[in-house]
């Protein structure tokens, strides 16, 4: 699986767009995310989807500017279970998904417009 295209509001998954949240995975897409506080990122907004998929690294995507935050106790709770935790503007995670999907089992939590 690889994002062929992000721009704000729009990413392009193995020709496939989308112009909502996504959370990708090594085979699977979750279109749609929703966050309880949409610009704030709480760990139950996607913690059932990571214990399903079980990757390694979790990367997010914090939006086009970097307006979702993304609270120290979230990564605090994804780090001690285990999980490799990158945060970046998307522009960034979108990049760093591409170059690590391959190799690993990666997540991909992404915030595709501010």
């Amino acid at each position: 699986m690889k994002i062929q295209n992000y721009k704000f509001g729009t990413i392009t998954v193995d020709g496939q767009s989308f112009t909502n949240d996504v959370i990708l995975f090594n085979d699977k897409i979750i279109d749609n995310w929703w966050r309880k506080e949409g610009h704030r990122l709480a760990y139950e907004d996607f913690d059932i989807a990571l214990k399903e998929n079980n990757p390694e690294v979790v990367i997010i995507g914090t939006g086009k500017f970097g307006v979702m935050k993304v609270p120290d106790n979230v990564r605090e709770k994804l780090e001690s279970e285990g999980y490799e935790v990158k945060i970046e503007k998307t522009d960034k995670a979108v990049e760093m998904f591409n170059n690590q999907v391959d190799e690993d089992k990666v997540c991909a939590a992404l915030h595709l417009t501010c």
